[in-house]
């Protein structure tokens, strides 16, 4: 370890213990980085990202500290979103649907059902907005009915596209944020932008944990997967348009790894200095079904003698 990364190393923290610092459960703090609300930074070691000691110290000085904190990164589902602003949990509902209030996460719970989370502090101010007071009481208005109708629900794609713009700020290498931009498309998709597998595979290798708190290939894994996997064709179409740029960005940086000629192991000598073995030509007389054939037709010869014999009176 260089004098450089000591003192970086001295200057900053991991970020389970900033989470404690700030008073903060994990997913609150992992929220609060994705939010701005804590700003990270990449570890010179490699060892993933950090949390300068300035940064803490920022924060914990700030008035009301936890529970400013607390407030900027609270997140609620719908009954307690609707509560929020003074409404059913079936208005709520449509609202999420017509993504008028986007979602921030999500999980699956006990019967892998989807559960939504919203910021409260979007939800309070959307509904302190005064344009807003016709969608908060009275009759849905008719362009808005006929897309429920229809059953529009932007809570996936909206999700992804915050995702998307929490991760891109998380990444600073071209590779990283083309990898980000392709995680959220299918591996058919990635492939007609990506047609060099060696740039895929480095895509696949860079991509962000798409962990689901599931195991592997489990129904819940799948409906998580399917969650963050674009499927709206105009969504999809953007998304294959970022990648492009992206790629190019990645490309102009440098190339995607690939294995060079000198890590191929060469042939053994042994092998390079033997000379080619003769051609073997097949012999049928000494094949098992020509011998048992010799000797049958032998018997035969033998026995027709033995009849042509005259037999004693």
């Amino acid at each position: 370890m260089t004098a450089g990364s000591t003192i970086t190393q001295s200057a900053t923290t991991s970020l389970g213990r900033a989470a404690r610092e700030l008073e903060l459960r994990r997913g609150e703090f992992d929220l609060a980085v994705h939010l701005g609300c804590v700003r990270t930074l990449p570890d010179e070691g490699g060892g993933g990202r950090r949390v300068a000691r300035a940064e803490i110290d920022r924060l914990r000085s700030e008035a009301g500290f936890p529970e400013t904190l607390h407030e900027r990164v609270k997140a609620v589902g719908t009954t307690e979103g609707a509560a929020l602003m003074g409404m059913t949990t079936t208005r709520f509902t449509r609202l999420a649907r017509l993504g008028l209030v986007v979602p921030v996460k999500f999980y699956l719970n006990r019967y892998r059902a989807i559960v939504w989370l919203y910021l409260a502090e979007e939800l309070r101010q959307f509904a302190a907005d005064e344009k807003h007071a016709p969608l908060m009481k009275g009759r849905t208005p008719e362009g808005l009915r006929g897309q429920l109708e229809e059953g529009v629900d932007l809570r996936p794609r909206n999700w992804r596209g915050r995702h998307l713009g929490f991760q891109l700020r998380q990444s600073e290498d071209p590779w990283a944020r083309a990898a980000v931009v392709a995680s959220l498309l299918d591996p058919a998709a990635v492939a007609e932008v990506a047609q060099d597998p060696y740039e895929r595979a480095y895509l696949n290798r860079l991509r962000p944990d798409r962990a689901s708190g599931a195991a592997p290939d489990s129904p819940a894994a799948l409906i998580a997967e399917r969650i963050m996997t674009a499927d709206d064709p105009d969504e999809i179409g953007w998304l294959r348009a970022d990648l492009r740029q992206t790629l190019s960005e990645a490309r102009e940086d440098r190339p995607a790894p690939r294995p060079s000629v000198s890590s191929v192991p060469p042939m053994p000598a042994t092998l390079r200095e033997r000379p080619p073995a003769p051609a073997r030509t097949t012999d049928t007389t000494d094949a098992p079904d020509a011998a048992r054939s010799r000797r049958l037709l032998g018997w035969l010869r033998r026995r027709n003698a033995d009849a042509d014999l005259p037999t004693a009176p």
